[in-house]
């Protein structure tokens, strides 16, 4: 396997995202250069107070270390303890606008090893959408991109994928989704270094596809004070998810990575509220009856 190919690749992903959101934004991101004392460092792209943009990070890091953190040997115990190197770019972006729904992207590339063995490798990642207000035609591009990412790796990628995001994202002590999905995976090396290479570059390169024409779409909606005070209620389940769930926040906490970006992913204004419920009929409540639901969007 080519480590450092991954590596170019990631920072290369990392510079066009961030071009791409600068042109819809007008304004420039931070860049962010960081060395962490273990091993390893990165470069974190961050953005608040755009026009667009509340908070965005787009975030590379490549780190190495002598023992696998709990997170990431979660799924393989055998791995436990070994050493590690690790690249990956982790997204998160927040629009001011109500009526523009929040995106997560993340791609991961680990290799565990041990004196005498040949190192153990994998990928992962995945892209997920969260509106605060749905549209139906959001959520059917944002899929649709997602499965033509996947089509030239096999059609049964897509719904695997699928639902594996939908199981991924959801808060169990809430019981109901963090938002409308998109795709998930990780431990993924069936098809090989190569192939398995070439999906995640797939993915990647899709990103701007899937959510710049949703943004763009929705950035001039007007809105009101409603609209801003329903958004910083439904971003406390996404600050819920990263701090409870989320095997990324966890990764990067467990290994000593950088706080700041570990933490750029949350949302700058939040609320929460006992017990809240929204008015029946209003469109508040049909985020909930028709969105949060695991739906196949492109039935």
């Amino acid at each position: 396997m080519d480590f450092n190919s991954v590596k170019e690749y990631l920072l290369n992903l990392q510079e066009r995202i961030v071009d791409g959101l600068q042109h819809v934004d007008s304004r420039n991101f931070l860049h962010d250069s960081w060395q962490r004392p273990e091993g390893g460092g990165g470069v974190s792209c961050v953005m608040e107070e755009g026009n667009v943009l509340e908070r965005g990070g787009v975030n590379f890091s490549h780190v190495t270390g002598d023992r696998l953190p709990p997170s990431a040997s979660a799924n393989r115990a055998e791995l436990a303890g070994r050493g590690f190197e690790a690249a990956g770019i982790s997204l998160v972006l927040h629009p001011r606008n109500p009526y523009a729904p929040t995106v997560h992207m993340n791609l991961r590339c680990f290799m565990a090893h041990q004196v005498g063995e040949a190192p153990t490798w994998w990928f992962g990642g995945g892209m997920d959408l969260t509106p605060y207000y749905g549209f139906e035609e959001d959520a059917q591009h944002f899929h649709r991109t997602c499965r033509d990412a996947l089509a030239p790796f096999g059609a049964e990628l897509h719904p695997r994928f699928k639902t594996w995001c939908d199981e991924y994202f959801y808060l169990k002590h809430r019981k109901e989704p963090r938002g409308v999905g998109g795709i998930f995976f990780d431990d993924f090396n069936e098809p090989g270094f190569e192939q398995s290479f070439a999906m995640i570059k797939s993915v990647g390169d899709h990103f701007l596809k899937a959510y710049l024409p949703i943004l763009q779409r929705r950035i001039h909606t007007p809105y009101t004070e409603r609209e801003r005070d329903f958004q910083a209620y439904r971003r406390g389940r996404y600050v819920e998810f990263n701090l409870v769930y989320d095997r990324g926040t966890l990764f990067g906490l467990q290994s000593g990575g950088r706080t700041e970006s570990i933490l750029m992913s949350l949302p700058p204004v939040v609320k929460w509220r006992y017990d809240w419920r929204p008015q029946a009929g209003s469109p508040e409540a049909r985020l909930y009856s028709d969105f949060l639901t695991g739906r196949d969007w492109l039935a």
